[in-house]
Protein backbone atom coordinates (compact mmCIF):
# COMPACT_ATOMS: atom_id res chain seq x y z
CA UNK A 1 0.00 0.00 0.00
CA UNK A 2 0.88 3.60 -0.69
CA UNK A 3 1.57 5.96 2.82
CA UNK A 4 2.27 9.59 3.39
CA UNK A 5 4.91 10.30 5.67
CA UNK A 6 3.39 10.91 9.40
CA UNK A 7 3.38 14.50 10.43
CA UNK A 8 5.39 13.85 13.32
CA UNK A 9 7.85 11.58 12.93
CA UNK A 10 10.77 11.18 15.61
CA UNK A 11 14.22 9.27 16.37
CA UNK A 12 15.79 7.46 18.95
CA UNK A 13 19.55 6.24 18.47
CA UNK A 14 22.00 4.28 21.05
CA UNK A 15 25.08 5.45 19.78
CA UNK A 16 26.65 2.77 21.96
CA UNK A 17 24.79 -0.21 20.10
CA UNK A 18 27.80 -2.71 18.72
CA UNK A 19 27.05 -1.67 15.47
CA UNK A 20 26.69 1.80 15.36
CA UNK A 21 29.87 2.15 17.94
CA UNK A 22 31.83 0.23 15.15
CA UNK A 23 30.77 2.96 12.13
CA UNK A 24 30.58 6.04 14.32
CA UNK A 25 31.30 8.64 11.87
CA UNK A 26 29.34 6.93 8.90
CA UNK A 27 26.27 6.79 11.48
CA UNK A 28 26.17 10.29 12.81
CA UNK A 29 26.61 11.76 8.89
CA UNK A 30 23.56 9.75 8.14
CA UNK A 31 21.20 10.54 10.82
CA UNK A 32 22.66 14.39 10.08
CA UNK A 33 20.92 14.08 6.26
CA UNK A 34 17.65 13.75 8.18
CA UNK A 35 17.24 16.91 10.01
CA UNK A 36 13.61 17.09 9.29
CA UNK A 37 13.14 14.13 11.93
CA UNK A 38 13.06 15.11 15.86
CA UNK A 39 16.05 12.76 16.97
CA UNK A 40 16.89 12.16 20.50
CA UNK A 41 20.03 9.91 22.02
CA UNK A 42 19.46 7.55 24.44
CA UNK A 43 21.90 5.30 26.00
CA UNK A 44 20.54 4.12 29.43
CA UNK A 45 17.34 3.47 31.13
CA UNK A 46 17.02 7.42 32.56
CA UNK A 47 17.56 8.92 29.04
CA UNK A 48 15.30 6.07 27.42
CA UNK A 49 12.59 7.39 29.71
CA UNK A 50 13.39 10.59 28.38
CA UNK A 51 13.40 9.94 25.32
CA UNK A 52 9.95 8.71 25.54
CA UNK A 53 8.56 10.88 27.45
CA UNK A 54 9.40 13.94 24.88
CA UNK A 55 7.85 11.06 22.09
CA UNK A 56 4.86 10.63 24.13
CA UNK A 57 4.92 15.05 24.98
CA UNK A 58 5.06 15.69 21.03
CA UNK A 59 2.50 13.08 19.79
CA UNK A 60 4.64 11.24 17.38
CA UNK A 61 2.87 8.88 15.37
CA UNK A 62 5.68 6.82 13.59
CA UNK A 63 9.19 6.19 15.46
CA UNK A 64 12.36 5.14 14.47
CA UNK A 65 14.50 3.02 16.73
CA UNK A 66 18.44 3.48 15.80
CA UNK A 67 19.96 0.52 18.16
CA UNK A 68 19.55 -3.12 18.89
CA UNK A 69 17.59 -5.88 20.93
CA UNK A 70 18.81 -4.15 23.98
CA UNK A 71 17.76 -0.55 22.85
CA UNK A 72 14.23 -1.52 21.59
CA UNK A 73 13.66 -3.51 24.89
CA UNK A 74 14.72 -0.01 26.70
CA UNK A 75 12.14 1.65 24.78
CA UNK A 76 9.14 -0.57 24.50
CA UNK A 77 9.14 -1.03 28.38
CA UNK A 78 8.82 2.99 28.78
CA UNK A 79 6.23 3.32 26.36
CA UNK A 80 4.28 0.70 28.28
CA UNK A 81 5.12 3.18 31.26
CA UNK A 82 3.38 5.83 29.59
CA UNK A 83 0.76 4.75 26.88
CA UNK A 84 -1.42 2.04 26.24
CA UNK A 85 -0.43 0.20 23.06
CA UNK A 86 -3.33 1.12 21.07
CA UNK A 87 -1.52 4.54 21.12
CA UNK A 88 1.43 4.07 19.92
CA UNK A 89 3.20 5.33 17.17
CA UNK A 90 4.50 2.65 14.18
CA UNK A 91 8.16 1.56 14.90
CA UNK A 92 10.51 1.33 12.73
CA UNK A 93 14.14 -0.20 13.47
CA UNK A 94 17.01 0.54 12.04
CA UNK A 95 19.29 -2.42 13.46
CA UNK A 96 22.39 -1.08 14.41
CA UNK A 97 23.14 -3.11 17.67
CA UNK A 98 25.53 -6.06 18.75
CA UNK A 99 22.53 -8.15 18.06
CA UNK A 100 19.68 -7.36 16.35
CA UNK A 101 16.70 -10.33 16.61
CA UNK A 102 13.32 -8.08 16.40
CA UNK A 103 14.71 -6.21 13.08
CA UNK A 104 15.30 -9.69 11.41
CA UNK A 105 12.17 -11.02 12.91
CA UNK A 106 10.03 -8.29 11.30
CA UNK A 107 12.36 -8.16 7.65
CA UNK A 108 14.56 -6.03 8.29
CA UNK A 109 16.61 -8.04 6.57
CA UNK A 110 19.27 -4.78 5.40
CA UNK A 111 22.39 -2.89 6.77
CA UNK A 112 21.74 0.10 9.15
CA UNK A 113 23.04 2.52 6.65
CA UNK A 114 20.53 0.86 3.68
CA UNK A 115 17.62 1.68 6.01
CA UNK A 116 18.74 5.08 7.19
CA UNK A 117 19.39 5.63 3.16
CA UNK A 118 15.83 3.99 2.59
CA UNK A 119 14.06 6.56 4.88
CA UNK A 120 15.41 9.34 3.68
CA UNK A 121 13.95 8.12 -0.07
CA UNK A 122 10.85 7.59 1.60
CA UNK A 123 10.22 11.36 3.28
CA UNK A 124 11.35 12.68 0.14
CA UNK A 125 8.52 10.45 -2.27
CA UNK A 126 6.98 8.07 -0.12
CA UNK A 127 6.06 4.72 -1.01
CA UNK A 128 5.07 1.60 -0.08
CA UNK A 129 5.31 -0.09 3.28
CA UNK A 130 4.37 -2.94 5.23
CA UNK A 131 3.25 -3.64 8.99
CA UNK A 132 3.73 -6.07 10.58
CA UNK A 133 2.37 -6.86 14.32
CA UNK A 134 3.97 -8.84 17.66
CA UNK A 135 3.02 -9.80 20.86
CA UNK A 136 5.43 -8.46 23.64
CA UNK A 137 6.33 -10.55 26.91
CA UNK A 138 5.39 -8.62 30.26
CA UNK A 139 7.40 -10.06 32.52
CA UNK A 140 6.34 -9.28 36.33
CA UNK A 141 7.34 -10.57 40.00
CA UNK A 142 5.99 -8.69 43.20
CA UNK A 143 8.35 -6.03 44.31
CA UNK A 144 9.55 -5.74 40.72
CA UNK A 145 9.51 -3.18 38.11
CA UNK A 146 8.04 -5.27 35.06
CA UNK A 147 10.30 -5.67 32.48
CA UNK A 148 8.44 -5.77 28.66
CA UNK A 149 10.61 -7.26 26.20
CA UNK A 150 10.31 -9.86 22.77
CA UNK A 151 12.33 -13.06 23.92
CA UNK A 152 13.11 -14.52 27.36
CA UNK A 153 15.95 -16.70 27.59
CA UNK A 154 17.18 -18.98 30.75
CA UNK A 155 19.70 -21.60 31.23
CA UNK A 156 22.39 -21.90 28.75
CA UNK A 157 20.95 -18.93 26.96
CA UNK A 158 21.29 -16.49 29.93
CA UNK A 159 24.76 -18.12 30.66
CA UNK A 160 26.31 -17.88 26.95
CA UNK A 161 24.79 -13.73 27.07
CA UNK A 162 26.54 -13.23 30.10
CA UNK A 163 29.97 -14.84 29.12
CA UNK A 164 29.53 -12.51 26.06
CA UNK A 165 29.76 -9.11 27.84
CA UNK A 166 32.99 -10.53 29.52
CA UNK A 167 34.59 -11.69 26.81
CA UNK A 168 33.25 -11.92 23.04
CA UNK A 169 31.58 -8.67 23.33
CA UNK A 170 35.21 -7.07 24.08
CA UNK A 171 36.13 -8.04 20.52
CA UNK A 172 33.91 -6.34 18.78
CA UNK A 173 32.06 -9.29 17.01
CA UNK A 174 28.18 -8.32 16.19
CA UNK A 175 25.17 -9.85 14.78
CA UNK A 176 25.06 -13.50 13.70
CA UNK A 177 28.82 -14.47 14.05
CA UNK A 178 28.40 -13.54 17.73
CA UNK A 179 25.30 -15.17 18.12
CA UNK A 180 27.04 -18.63 16.88
CA UNK A 181 29.72 -17.99 19.16
CA UNK A 182 27.71 -17.92 21.88
CA UNK A 183 25.93 -21.07 20.84
CA UNK A 184 29.03 -22.73 20.47
CA UNK A 185 30.63 -21.49 23.82
CA UNK A 186 27.37 -22.71 25.65
CA UNK A 187 27.07 -26.13 24.34
CA UNK A 188 30.80 -26.69 24.35
CA UNK A 189 30.97 -25.81 28.64
CA UNK A 190 28.07 -28.52 29.04
CA UNK A 191 28.78 -31.14 26.99
CA UNK A 192 33.05 -31.39 26.42
CA UNK A 193 33.97 -32.28 29.51
CA UNK A 194 33.82 -28.29 31.28
CA UNK A 195 30.83 -28.97 33.73
CA UNK A 196 31.52 -25.21 35.34
CA UNK A 197 29.23 -23.89 37.76
CA UNK A 198 28.78 -21.02 35.44
CA UNK A 199 27.29 -22.70 33.10
CA UNK A 200 25.18 -24.95 35.29
CA UNK A 201 21.43 -25.82 33.96
CA UNK A 202 18.37 -23.92 35.47
CA UNK A 203 16.03 -25.49 38.04
CA UNK A 204 12.65 -24.31 37.57
CA UNK A 205 8.71 -24.85 38.71
CA UNK A 206 6.75 -23.61 36.06
CA UNK A 207 2.99 -23.38 35.63
CA UNK A 208 0.75 -22.60 32.60
CA UNK A 209 -2.80 -23.64 31.80
CA UNK A 210 -1.76 -26.24 29.31
CA UNK A 211 1.22 -28.54 31.40
CA UNK A 212 -0.20 -27.74 34.89
CA UNK A 213 2.75 -27.87 37.55
CA UNK A 214 6.32 -29.28 37.72
CA UNK A 215 9.54 -28.72 38.69
CA UNK A 216 12.55 -29.62 36.93
CA UNK A 217 16.68 -29.27 35.82
CA UNK A 218 16.61 -27.68 32.16
CA UNK A 219 19.59 -27.08 30.21
CA UNK A 220 17.76 -23.67 28.46
CA UNK A 221 14.11 -22.76 28.12
CA UNK A 222 12.64 -20.03 26.43
CA UNK A 223 9.83 -17.92 26.23
CA UNK A 224 9.77 -15.46 22.99
CA UNK A 225 6.87 -13.12 21.02
CA UNK A 226 9.07 -13.50 17.87
CA UNK A 227 8.37 -16.28 14.94
CA UNK A 228 12.16 -16.80 14.52
CA UNK A 229 15.35 -15.90 16.12
CA UNK A 230 18.97 -14.72 15.22
CA UNK A 231 20.48 -17.09 12.36
CA UNK A 232 16.94 -17.75 11.29
CA UNK A 233 16.08 -20.34 14.13
CA UNK A 234 12.74 -21.58 14.98
CA UNK A 235 12.94 -23.33 18.13
CA UNK A 236 9.84 -24.04 18.98
CA UNK A 237 7.03 -26.17 17.02
CA UNK A 238 3.71 -26.03 19.40
CA UNK A 239 0.19 -25.96 17.81
CA UNK A 240 -1.73 -24.00 20.35
CA UNK A 241 -3.93 -21.23 19.63
CA UNK A 242 -1.36 -18.88 21.66
CA UNK A 243 0.21 -15.81 21.06
CA UNK A 244 3.69 -16.61 23.03
CA UNK A 245 5.92 -19.45 22.00
CA UNK A 246 7.65 -21.68 24.83
CA UNK A 247 9.86 -24.12 24.76
CA UNK A 248 12.04 -26.58 27.68
CA UNK A 249 14.71 -28.81 26.91
CA UNK A 250 15.50 -30.70 29.96
CA UNK A 251 18.87 -31.57 31.60
CA UNK A 252 18.77 -35.28 30.64
CA UNK A 253 17.21 -34.87 27.48
CA UNK A 254 17.29 -38.12 25.22
CA UNK A 255 19.68 -38.40 22.21
CA UNK A 256 20.48 -34.28 22.26
CA UNK A 257 22.45 -33.94 19.33
CA UNK A 258 21.11 -36.49 17.58
CA UNK A 259 17.70 -33.86 17.52
CA UNK A 260 19.80 -30.57 18.06
CA UNK A 261 18.79 -29.71 14.54
CA UNK A 262 15.28 -30.05 14.41
CA UNK A 263 14.90 -28.76 17.72
CA UNK A 264 16.61 -25.74 16.60
CA UNK A 265 14.89 -25.44 12.77
CA UNK A 266 11.29 -25.93 14.52
CA UNK A 267 10.81 -29.50 12.96
CA UNK A 268 10.60 -30.67 16.79
CA UNK A 269 7.13 -32.37 16.07
CA UNK A 270 8.54 -35.83 16.96
CA UNK A 271 9.91 -34.70 20.11
CA UNK A 272 8.40 -36.33 23.24
CA UNK A 273 7.69 -34.82 26.62
CA UNK A 274 9.00 -38.10 28.19
CA UNK A 275 12.56 -37.58 26.61
CA UNK A 276 12.57 -34.15 27.82
CA UNK A 277 11.88 -31.78 25.12
CA UNK A 278 8.67 -29.50 25.39
CA UNK A 279 7.25 -26.92 23.35
CA UNK A 280 3.60 -25.38 23.05
CA UNK A 281 1.93 -22.13 22.57
CA UNK A 282 0.73 -20.11 25.70
CA UNK A 283 -1.13 -16.73 26.69
CA UNK A 284 0.98 -16.60 29.97
CA UNK A 285 3.19 -18.70 32.27
CA UNK A 286 4.39 -18.56 35.43
CA UNK A 287 8.25 -19.31 36.85
CA UNK A 288 9.47 -20.26 40.16
CA UNK A 289 13.16 -20.40 40.05
CA UNK A 290 16.39 -18.17 41.81
CA UNK A 291 18.77 -17.89 38.59
CA UNK A 292 19.36 -15.35 36.16
CA UNK A 293 17.85 -14.99 33.09
CA UNK A 294 17.47 -12.55 30.00
CA UNK A 295 15.14 -10.52 27.70
CA UNK A 296 16.26 -9.15 24.65
CA UNK A 297 20.07 -9.57 26.04
CA UNK A 298 19.54 -7.94 29.19
CA UNK A 299 20.67 -9.84 32.62
CA UNK A 300 18.08 -10.09 35.27
CA UNK A 301 17.95 -12.29 38.24
CA UNK A 302 14.30 -14.19 39.40
CA UNK A 303 14.35 -14.72 43.53
CA UNK A 304 11.62 -17.31 44.47
CA UNK A 305 11.47 -15.59 47.36
CA UNK A 306 9.64 -12.67 45.70
CA UNK A 307 6.68 -15.59 44.08
CA UNK A 308 6.38 -16.66 40.27
CA UNK A 309 7.82 -14.55 37.89
CA UNK A 310 4.75 -13.94 35.57
CA UNK A 311 4.92 -13.98 31.41
CA UNK A 312 2.16 -12.30 29.64
CA UNK A 313 1.37 -11.67 26.51
CA UNK A 314 0.81 -7.91 25.78
CA UNK A 315 0.47 -5.26 23.18
CA UNK A 316 0.83 -6.49 20.51
CA UNK A 317 3.33 -3.55 18.91
CA UNK A 318 2.84 -2.36 14.93
CA UNK A 319 6.44 -2.56 13.26
CA UNK A 320 6.50 -0.49 10.22
CA UNK A 321 8.97 -1.76 7.38
CA UNK A 322 9.63 -0.07 4.41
Amino acid sequence: MTDFVPARTGLIYNPLGGWFRKHTAHMQSLLAALPEIRQIQAINPAEFEQAVIAVVNEKIEWLIIVGGDGTLQGVISCLFEHLSPDKWPEITIVPAGTTNMTALDVGTNERAEQILTRIRQYLQQPGEVKRISRPVLRIEQAGRKSVYGMMLGLGLIARGVKFSRSQIKQIGITGSIFTLLIVLRSLAGTFLGRPQAEWAPVRITRRDGVNGEKEEVYLFALISALEKLLLGIRPYWGQESAPLHVTFVEQHSKRFWRNIWPLIAGRGHHLQKEEGYISYNATSIELWLDDEYIVDGELYYASSQYGPVKITADGPVQFRVL
